[in-house]
């Protein structure tokens, strides 16, 4: 193992978007139990420091690739295509349309049901742009148009959020 590997080849995965989350899991606990600074008590400070990088190593990692945003952004860099969030918001007209009319219908949503309904409306699309995207980066290797669709699910992921927060509020 090597501090510098990417996540991929830190985990023994191959490089591609669909991932088999058990196997992710299970090498995630090998790579803790190999690294854990528990380990390395009798070897002192030194290797106790050097066990904590390689765990933190291997939790960033494993935080990375479980989530699916995470993971095709992180894919598209890989591939030498920055997703460039924070600068590049750019959306189609009609991705933007579609984010009004979310946003509108949960503004005026007037209960529980309606909030709920939209919530498995746009999980709905949330999980079609990720199929996309596992399009995009395992079959297409389509670097520039994941990035775009990682940009546009980071505004669905969002969104999301502001459901989740409407709903805790409607359930208090």
């Amino acid at each position: 193992m090597n501090l510098q590997d990417d996540d991929f080849t830190l985990f023994g995965l191959p490089r591609q978007f669909r991932l088999d989350r058990a196997a992710l899991d299970q090498r995630w606990r090998e790579l803790q139990a190999q690294v854990h600074p528990d380990r390395f008590a009798a070897e002192g400070a030194a290797a106790q420091r050097v066990a904590m990088q390689w765990a933190v190593r291997v939790n960033e990692a494993y935080r990375r690739l479980k989530d699916p945003l995470a993971r095709g952004g992180y894919l598209c860099e890989l591939a030498g295509v920055e997703v460039g969030a924070e600068n590049n918001t750019a959306m189609p007209a009609s991705f933007l349309m579609q984010q009004m009319e979310w946003r509108e219908t949960l503004d005026e949503a007037s209960g529980l049901a309606a909030v709920e309904a939209l919530d498995r409306l746009v999980a709905a699309e949330e999980q079609r742009m990720l199929a996309e995207l596992e399009r995009l980066l395992d079959q297409a290797h389509d670097a520039a148009a994941a990035a775009q669709r990682v940009r546009a699910l980071m505004f669905v992921n969002r969104f999301r959020a502001d459901i989740d927060r409407r709903l805790e509020a409607l359930d208090s």
